[in-house]
């Protein structure tokens, strides 16, 4: 008898398991106030399918789908996004993708996922798919997409191109376990943005993988930087980033496409760097109260860096306050393409230094920086 009340039970279990995936809905909507109707009611698991055609911003609190059920907003035509002209913005949110929308011009921010104001319940397991922004923001802080309190998300194969001045392509403020890949970070080479992608605030152990920076910003990638406390998630703990990783991405131009600042380990390995205009990396400190620890722990390895002299400063900028002497670089391809020059001066003395000289790119006229067969280079830079 218990054998059966046991077959019973697993058989109900099931039964209620398969009705859950039957609730999950999807509902076509063609104009915003559809769309936030339909956010409105969304359970887990729902898909929300938006055509083609402009819409105004929406923002929105509380979308929650649940673990492996995320509620899904997606283009019904990945070829023909729909184009959202006032931005997106979800508070609170949880369980959450996007998937082939587009913002543009928007005033401020583009795309804005946070916690809401409540920094001990963050949003989470939040998803961008092949999402386009551009031409946001004016000359103020405003991002192209803006994470705050975030944790466990993902930017797969996003473009974000022309942002506000003062703000970044991508902006993470308290979030944790993030991974960006296969992006594409696009500005103007003159009037620079502040910067390309940028964790600070207390983000930790957030990835940055085979992405595309071209003129993203005078810091292409800012590997910390400057929060007010009140604006740390959840507070405070010594540093404005920590375990950090960006690998196998390609950058063009920027002041200094790599600024470690104020960050408590971080790892930037084989990546292409291609004409920094002042600096190839910068390690500063920018939080100078007495708890956070200096800037700290860095590791360069594996990375083709090219440059001409009559552009740059130097290749490494260090700024006050900061521990240059814990930073260590290892197994990096140099080339100043105008003028004969050894190894680049650096805060420590490099191991294993590639001989440097002419990487032989494919074809870089045409911005094709992979390696040419039989480059000396082999093995450094991103494949």
């Amino acid at each position: 008898m218990n054998a059966v009340r046991a077959a019973v039970a697993a058989s109900l279990a099931i039964a209620t398991a398969v009705c859950a995936q039957d609730r999950s809905r999807e509902t076509s909507v063609a104009t915003t106030a559809e769309l936030r109707r339909a956010l409105a009611a969304a359970r887990p698991g729902d898909v929300l399918v938006v055509a083609p055609g402009a819409y105004d911003g929406v923002s929105v609190a509380g979308v929650r789908g649940a673990p492996g059920r995320r509620v899904t907003v997606r283009g019904a035509d990945a070829a023909s996004r729909p184009v959202f002209r006032g931005g997106l913005h979800f508070a609170r949110a949880a369980h959450l993708e996007l998937r082939d929308l587009a913002v543009e011009g928007a005033p401020a921010n583009g795309i804005n996922v946070d916690d809401g104001g409540a920094p001990d319940a963050p949003a989470r397991d939040v998803a961008l798919i092949d999402v386009v922004v551009r031409d946001v923001g004016g000359r103020d802080n405003h991002d192209g997409i803006k994470l705050s309190g975030v944790e466990d998300f993902r930017l797969e194969r996003c473009t974000v191109e022309r942002w506000g001045r003062k703000g970044s392509a991508v902006d993470m403020v308290g979030c944790r376990r993030g991974v960006l890949e296969g992006c594409i970070f696009r500005d103007r080479e003159t009037d620079a943005a502040s910067s390309g992608v940028q964790a600070k605030g207390g983000s930790r152990d957030v990835a940055i993988r085979r992405c595309r920076f071209e003129h993203a910003g005078s810091r292409a990638v800012n590997l910390g930087g400057s929060t007010g406390r009140a604006y740390f998630r959840p507070k405070p703990e010594g540093y404005e980033a920590k375990d950090l990783l960006v690998e196998e991405c390609v950058f063009v131009g920027s002041d200094a496409p790599v600024a470690f600042v104020g960050v408590d380990g971080a790892v930037v390995r084989r990546n292409t760097f291609v004409r920094p205009r002042r600096w190839a990396l910068r390690i500063l400190q920018e939080s100078r109260d007495a708890d956070f620890a200096p800037c700290r722990g860095g590791v360069f390895v594996g990375n083709l860096t090219t440059w001409r002299a009559a552009e740059l400063r130097g290749v490494a900028n260090v700024g006050p306050g900061t521990a240059p002497e814990t930073f260590r670089f290892e197994r990096n391809w140099w080339w100043c393409e105008d003028a004969a020059r050894g190894a680049p001066e650096l805060p420590t003395p490099e191991r294993e230094p590639g001989k440097g000289g002419d990487p032989k790119f494919r074809d870089a006229a045409a911005g094709d920086y992979r390696l040419a067969p039989g480059s000396p280079a082999t093995g450094y830079g991103a494949p």
